[in-house]
């Protein structure tokens, strides 16, 4: 695997470092903006030892989770994270998840990346579906995922454990034939 085997016009995905855990804990420790992630660290030590449990090798291996650094091409600088999330026993199946530093909300780089991800597992990896799990308070992530052509699954009543009580869970997933299809009729 390339150290930023995948890019837009203006990011790329790279390999988290242990150099990069300063900038991760600013804007992951952020309780209000990231009030829908499951994993909010309280200490810098705990985004290095996460980050050091990263095993980017694993890439593409079933049942595991890759995060990588979603960095600018201009200034090299980290404005979020990316986990991709390698599911069903075939392996054809992606969650994908995506938390960006507030000072980088507003900006499209959400949706950039994502495109550019989604492209790149549907195209070189062949993989057959890629689905998005999201609290249904989280409006953004849902205008994220429905930009990106993502359909709704379903909604799960109280099937998701987070901070301490049961909430909704909702799931958007797309298909390889219909990211094709939108994108031959959406060049």
């Amino acid at each position: 695997m390339k150290d930023h085997f995948i890019s837009s016009e203006r990011l790329y995905l790279t390999p988290l470092t242990e150099e990069n855990a300063k900038e991760v804990f600013s804007y992951r420790s952020d309780k209000a903006t990231n009030a829908y992630q499951s994993w909010i660290p309280e200490q810098l030590v705990e985004v290095k030892k996460w980050i050091s449990k990263l095993d980017q090798h694993k890439f593409n291996t079933h049942g595991t989770w890759s995060q990588f650094g979603i960095l600018e091409l201009r200034t090299n600088k980290l404005v979020g994270d990316l986990g991709i999330h390698f599911i069903g026993s075939e392996n054809r199946q992606i969650e994908l998840g995506c938390t960006l530093n507030k000072l980088y909300h507003g900006k499209g780089y959400a949706t950039e990346i994502m495109y550019a991800v989604i492209s790149y597992l549907f195209s070189e990896l062949n993989k057959h579906r890629i689905m998005a799990s999201i609290d249904p308070a989280n409006k953004a992530s849902i205008a994220l995922v429905e930009r990106l052509g993502f359909r709704k699954e379903g909604r799960f009543i109280k099937s998701y454990f987070f901070k301490g009580e049961y909430v909704d869970d909702i799931i958007y997933a797309i298909l390889s034939e219909e990211w094709i299809q939108n994108r031959n009729q959406n060049p």
